[in-house]
């Protein structure tokens, strides 16, 4: 009976694990054209950050949120152009935007990522908590994978970024089938094939896989190289800054 109760457990964890995706990360939304043209003019009016925090056209380098995210992202540790790209592709700086599936604001916070960090529902769209969030979250994503200090920058942000789109349960997967294979479980392009490889039953029913079939490789993809390419436009855009 002991035995038998610890591996019920055991699977529930899992389940969970795969089920959420690592917080909920396949979470998406779709929001009219016309909404995410006027972002940076619904930003600039937005009460609920404050005042001091918002700039007006043409004080800002990318968004009207650029002091609130540099100032939160510098207190996390991360480039702040990094996690304006992030929230330019998930809610084109607009920060009241809920998806469908519950994702809320420039940072498309699921709520189960703010009930892991002890946040109340109701503070998830103001902006700062919004923005602390992913920071705290990003970082633990991070924590999570344990990439070794040799792994560059550009894989480093590109895995980190496809597990939150895709959940790090799918990411780890990949990574176990890359270690299996002999290949760099540490270099996106290695893990991002392993990932396409998660829809065919050959690999998702591997002894190592343990989030099973994953059908979002194509999403993934794109996230990821529209977030790094935003990225590396953002670094032109402010240099140094």
């Amino acid at each position: 009976m002991l035995n038998l109760s610890i591996k019920k457990t055991f699977l529930t964890f899992t389940f969970l694990i795969c089920l959420t995706t690592f917080y909920g990360f396949e979470a998406r939304f779709e929001a009219p054209v016309e909404r995410m043209e006027a972002a940076t003019a619904t930003a600039a009016a937005h009460t609920e950050a404050p005042a001091s925090e918002l700039l007006n056209e043409g004080e800002y380098a990318i968004s009207a949120y650029d002091n609130l995210i540099r100032r939160v992202s510098a207190e996390a540790g991360n480039d702040w152009r990094l996690m304006s790209a992030i929230a330019y592709h998930e809610s084109r700086f607009t920060p009241d935007i809920v998806s469908n599936r519950g994702a809320k604001g420039l940072m498309q916070i699921m709520p189960v990522v703010a009930r892991q960090f002890n946040v109340p529902q109701e503070q998830v769209l103001d902006p700062e908590t919004n923005v602390r969030l992913a920071n705290l979250l990003f970082n633990k994503i991070a924590q999570t994978l344990r990439l070794p200090a040799s792994t560059s920058s550009e894989d480093r942000m590109s895995l980190i970024l496809a597990s939150y789109n895709g959940g790090i349960g799918h990411v780890s997967d990949a990574r176990r089938l890359a270690r299996y294979y002999g290949e760099n479980p540490n270099s996106w392009a290695v893990v991002s094939r392993y990932l396409e490889l998660k829809a065919d039953p050959a690999y998702y029913e591997h002894e190592v896989v343990k989030c099973g079939r994953f059908t979002g490789y194509g999403q993934t993809r794109a996230y990821v190289h529209d977030v790094m390419k935003r990225y590396d436009k953002y670094c032109s855009i402010t240099g140094l800054m």
